[in-house]
């Protein structure tokens, strides 16, 4: 099991390397990183099987196992991704700007690989996989720190990735995996200055707050999803329905997962006993204030925590309030900048609503469930970015690359 430093100096060398190839290079690596985790698949389900194991015996929920769970069809899932990831056109060698000084010099900027990401994640195996392809394809070498909840799986996703590498002719080292699970070994990737390049976070709220307070190299912060629906006075009630039971329940323990639904005072008699009938049905919780638990018998009495908790799981928050300007205000304060929507019939009120709340992912009539890098044409992605600096929303291939300027000149000197 290799050191921090010794993945750090692996890694860097890797990259070197990597950042000279070319788009065909890197696509091949790709097709043969998807067709090895096929072949592979049931060596990964066999792993993956030891981490479900250990999740049960130490209180994982359900949502948070299924989140963790690899099977055929998952891993198939997975290889599709590093595959759509060959078809995105390549982020390097960009033209992002060029233009002639009076003195004759020509100066162009160009995209340009990152260097070395790191990526902190939790317990979802696929992030393995999906960080890796994006990294190789934007020519960045890649350490994955993923947590103890999927050690196993990780260990034989990253093997099987690296053994495609060298059949591809690629160092095995662009992608690295830290073994060591303690905190230990995270505090030291944050702060492996001269090696790492950028770090990007990916987990719930704890992860990310540890990573900003400790880290030293530099961080693209991701975002915990506490994500809202604003449900209006104008909407429709049977969408509203079912744009929530989507953002809710089809996947709970994902980042753009539904975490608290707002209703206008005066659609609340209508609409939240027809909501409230779904996600029941649904298994999910409600707890409510005290207008909610009126209405829908059995929502549970809301506490002040659950106003801007991220629950990732079948639990949803519920309030009733007297206007978009106070849904608006709510969400200031207790959401998290990730994805929030509004529900309404009314393009005057839909346009105040995208203007005034401050998202990476604004919607209109939409489940938050689309803000994913797949979903909006981007490949696969390593997680959502909620900072306003260098990358917002989902992290594709683009906001992978840094920029170099190169300039040609014929004997210019300056005076």
């Amino acid at each position: 099991m290799k050191t921090i430093i010794e993945l750090g100096e692996s890694a860097k060398a890797a990259e070197r390397i990597l950042a000279t190839t070319t788009t065909q290079q890197r696509n091949d690596a790709l097709k043969a990183i998807a067709n090895v985790l096929v072949e592979d698949c049931d060596e990964i389900v066999k792993a993956n099987s030891l981490d479900l194991k250990y999740g049960r015996e130490n209180g994982l929920s359900e949502a948070l196992l299924d989140r963790l769970k690899l099977d055929e069809k998952r891993i198939h899932g997975i290889a599709k991704s590093v595959l759509d990831v060959i078809k995105l056109p390549d982020p390097l060698g960009r033209v992002l700007s060029e233009k002639q000084l009076d003195n004759g010099l020509k100066i162009k900027k160009v995209s340009v690989p990152v260097g070395v990401i790191a990526v902190i994640f939790e317990a979802r195996p696929n992030v393995t996989a999906d960080s890796a392809a994006l990294c190789i394809k934007s020519g960045n070498a890649v350490i994955l720190r993923g947590g103890k909840e999927a050690i196993n799986s990780n260990k034989a996703i990253v093997a099987s990735m690296r053994r495609a590498l060298a059949e591809a002719s690629l160092p095995e080292d662009c992608i690295g995996l830290v073994e060591d699970t303690t905190r230990d070994s995270a505090r030291g990737l944050m702060c492996l200055n001269g090696y790492v390049d950028v770090l990007i976070p990916r987990g719930g709220k704890g992860l990310i707050e540890s990573v900003v307070k400790n880290a030293t190299v530099p961080v693209i912060e991701t975002g915990a999803g506490t994500c809202h629906t604003y449900v209006d006075k104008c909407a429709d009630t049977d969408m509203a329905a079912e744009i929530i039971l989507n953002a809710k329940a089809q996947r709970p323990s994902v980042c753009n997962a539904c975490e608290c639904m707002l209703i206008h005072k005066d659609i609340a008699d209508e609409a939240l006993p027809k909501i409230a009938e779904k996600l029941i049905a649904a298994n999910v919780e409600i707890r409510g204030d005290e207008k909610v638990c009126t209405l829908v018998k059995e929502a549970k009495k809301a506490c002040e925590d659950d106003w801007g908790k991220e629950y990732n799981d079948y639990i949803i928050a519920a309030r009733v309030v007297e206007d978009i300007d106070e849904a608006i205000e709510y969400i200031y304060r207790h959401g998290t900048m990730h994805s929030e929507c509004i529900v309404t019939g009314n393009k005057t009120t839909a346009e105040y609503f995208l203007n005034n709340v401050d998202a990476a992912a604004v919607y209109v009539n939409a489940s938050t469930r689309f803000t994913d890098g797949g979903e909006f044409g981007l490949g696969a992605e390593i997680g959502i970015s909620t900072q306003k600096l260098h990358a917002r929303g989902p992290i594709g291939l683009n906001e992978l690359t840094s920029m170099k300027y190169l300039i040609y000149g014929e004997g210019q000197i300056r005076g």
